[in-house]
């Protein structure tokens, strides 16, 4: 395992984070104890989790692992959770409102079993809330020791350079990482929201680094899925989005360079791709969304697996996404360049 600092803080994390979005559901409370211990065993530190992954149960599980394990194991945890999505069914039991975010975050800790997480999430923007008062509350339960870093998933980049903005001018606790989704299928952040990211010093936590199995390889064409697959275990879902999937051609282009690189390597193709989006720029830790330990301990093979120069640019050329067009193709770095002469 490797480690490298969250965000622009001092703290150290592992560079595979586990996530925990199975615990409670796809994976029972004994399977979920034994990815954690394997994990910690295998020198990660950084835990995801959610208020609304299994409706709470995934933080009581990891409370309950707390409440077994010695000190000494417990500890080396870098603790992470997110607040934002529906709880209950009431008006306030959703979004980043002050008093939702309050409730969110007292509820989080009396699951965990802890006095405080290393990182508080916004777990997606909210159009209904200032985001000032979104922010200002972290700020708050920075100073509290409720939280030590705060962070946000899933915002676009004007909202996140928004929010970065925000927090500058106003003293208030910098934000330190953004949980966007990003893999070999799923690139569009680069255009905008890596830029910001790194513009503001923040480190990445990908999820869905495996593209929801795709970059596993175990789809294959003109063939919808079936069986113990997340989607063949939702066959109205499942064809939808294979469908939606399996008619472009760079989808195939990209698990076929996938492949290809795996059998150069001796790795497996999860590894390759998920040892492909660790090494991208700004990615502080990839978050691993495992059902079972063998899946777990097949991913953290790629802690230490890093592509050469010539097999990253081959995955990186089957899998771009194609932004031929302004402002993000070539008409658009001509616009941008000092120089091209006579552009408006």
């Amino acid at each position: 395992m490797q480690y490298r600092t969250l965000g622009a803080s001092g703290a150290a994390v592992s560079n595979l984070a586990l996530g925990t979005m199975t615990f409670g559901s796809e994976s029972s409370e004994e399977v979920s104890f034994a990815q954690l211990d394997a994990f910690v065993e295998a020198g990660g530190t950084l835990v995801d989790t959610a208020d609304v992954y299994s409706a709470g149960v995934s933080e009581e599980i990891i409370g309950r692992w707390y409440a077994a394990r010695p000190a000494d194991v417990t500890d080396r945890v870098v603790l992470a959770t997110k607040g934002r999505f529906p709880m209950g069914s009431g008006p306030n039991d959703l979004g980043t409102s002050r008093r939702h975010l309050r409730h969110a975050l007292e509820a989080s800790l009396r699951r965990l079993g802890r006095d405080h997480v290393d990182l508080y999430q916004l777990h997606a923007w909210d159009p209904y809330t200032p985001v000032e008062e979104s922010l200002r509350f972290l700020d708050d339960a920075v100073s509290a020791g409720l939280i030590v870093y705060p962070g946000v998933s899933n915002f676009t980049g004007w909202q996140l350079q928004k929010a970065c903005d925000i927090v500058a001018v106003r003293g208030w606790a910098p934000l330190v990482t953004l949980q966007p989704q990003y893999n070999l299928l799923v690139r569009e952040i680069e255009w905008e929201i890596v830029p910001a990211a790194q513009e503001n010093g923040l480190g990445l936590l990908p999820w869905s680094p495996l593209g929801g199995g795709w970059l596993t390889g175990k789809y294959q064409p003109d063939t919808p899925p079936t069986g113990a697959t997340r989607l063949g275990e939702n066959p109205d879902r499942g064809v939808e989005s294979y469908a939606r999937r399996s008619v472009q051609q760079r989808t195939w282009d990209v698990v076929e360079a996938v492949r290809g690189v795996a059998e150069e390597t001796g790795a497996s193709m999860a590894q390759v791709a998920l040892s492909w989006v660790t090494d991208r720029p700004a990615v502080t830790s990839t978050i691993l969304g495992a059902r079972s330990l063998e899946q777990l301990q097949d991913n953290l093979g790629a802690a230490d697996l890093h592509l050469s120069a010539e097999q990253t640019a081959r995955l990186d050329e089957a899998s771009d996404p194609g932004a031929a067009d302004y402002p993000y193709g070539v008409p658009g770095v001509q616009q941008r360049s000092r120089k091209i002469e006579g552009g408006r």
